[in-house]
């Protein structure tokens, strides 16, 4: 009743002309009105806005719930993934055999209310019914995605994944990476439009060419990373990855005595065989270990028993640290890795003409903008800039 009120009274009060009387003598000017509507209207445009919900229906009356220019505005150049629409289809459907409308809260954007109740013991006894582990991982992964989408739209800024308000998309400064270079951002679900992620950055700053995402379960985005590896062939791929188990090169010993191709040579020109891929785990620390295990256990399929090469990065700390903490002051968030990979190639003679120096720059700028953003909006929202150090048992 008190929201039907609201809107009775914002509807009286858009109108160019006033609809009540006021018994003074003196007249009011024209320009008293129109400051007396803005601001009133501006008060209430609350119940006008449009919601994550009112997106959702929209994208539902014309027919398509999640649309391929949607999903791929989230950074991506893939099709839509065949099992996240098919669980964006399902909660639709849900939504109306429950005659109840999806709302979205929380850290990660969870489903809430009597909604979240029906749809947890739903997808619950889906995964319980997947015999196969592989199944389920995906499962996992595409409903974690499909929930974060909904959950975003009309939210987020498509690009760096900030809410509306604290959009930094203007302040970045993109760049060409070296054509003979590519990343992998091999991300985990539960990263995907996290607003502190780091890795997005990568491709706000060089393309979604240079730095493609690929999501940790879904077999579309891992189908087609692993294509391009096996062309480019084992000895071109590398995982940036510190982990005591693996073999480890230093950037030196891996490519110290490797040409690099000439900058002068264009992209369409440049052969498949000599790109350099550079896969980055971007998740957190807890999760990385198992999506190194699918990594190693894929190359080891395609290439034989082998380990997949990794690299290992003199130790750095980012910006990032003030608001994310790392298990040690020793690892870093996924994109300083990559800016501190471009930096340790740069010293290299073979690659030192062609400005990797520049391209890292570039990424810590972008770095520094995110910190910024996050750091105000935490100051508007009144929570603390600082992070206290978790206790782990990564080593």
């Amino acid at each position: 009743m008190k929201q039907f009120l609201h809107m009775k009274l914002v509807s009286t009060l858009l109108p160019t002309k006033p609809l009540f009387l006021c018994n003074c003598s003196v007249p009011f000017p024209l320009w008293f009105w129109n400051k007396t509507r803005f601001l009133l209207t501006r008060h209430y445009s609350h119940l006008r806005r449009p919601s994550s919900l009112s997106y959702t229906n929209m994208a539902q009356e014309e027919g398509v719930v999640v649309s391929l220019q949607e999903w791929q505005g989230w950074g991506t150049t893939s099709p839509l993934p065949t099992m996240v629409a098919q669980i964006v289809h399902d909660l639709k459907g849900l939504e109306h055999d429950l005659d109840a409308h999806m709302s979205f809260g929380g850290n990660g954007g969870k489903l809430k209310g009597n909604f979240r109740i029906q749809e947890d013991k739903k997808h619950r006894a889906t995964y319980q019914a997947l015999a196969d582990s592989e199944k389920k991982l995906q499962f996992y992964s595409a409903r974690q995605i499909a929930c974060r989408i909904l959950g975003s739209r009309g939210y987020l800024c498509q690009k760096c994944w900030l809410p509306m308000e604290d959009c930094m998309c203007s302040e970045v400064t993109s760049c060409s990476l070296h054509p003979g270079i590519r990343f992998w951002l091999y991300m985990h679900p539960k990263d995907f439009l996290r607003q502190n992620n780091t890795g997005k950055i990568l491709w706000q700053v060089f393309g979604v060419d240079a730095a493609s995402l690929c999501l940790f379960g879904i077999p579309e985005h891992e189908e087609i990373m692993w294509n391009s590896l096996k062309v480019a062939g084992k000895s071109k791929v590398w995982c940036l990855y510190p982990n005591k188990s693996a073999v480890l090169k230093s950037v030196q010993n891996a490519f110290d005595q490797e040409p690099v191709t000439s900058d002068g040579i264009a992209p369409s020109e440049l052969k498949v065989e000599t790109i350099h891929h550079f896969i980055l785990i971007d998740g957190t620390w807890s999760n990385s270990a198992a999506m190194f295990r699918r990594l190693q256990d894929k190359a080891k399929l395609v290439w034989g028993d082998e380990d997949l090469p990794c690299i290992s990065l003199n130790p750095g700390a980012s910006a990032m640290h003030k608001l994310r903490p790392q298990p040690s002051w020793d690892r870093t968030c996924t994109a300083a890795a990559a800016a501190g990979l471009l930096s340790e190639l740069q010293l290299l003679p073979q690659f030192r003409s062609i400005e990797l120096d520049e391209q890292a720059e570039a990424i810590e700028h972008a770095l520094s903008v995110l910190l910024d953003a996050l750091t105000k909006r935490r100051v508007r929202m009144g929570r603390s800039i600082t992070r206290k150090m978790r206790q782990t048992n990564i080593r």
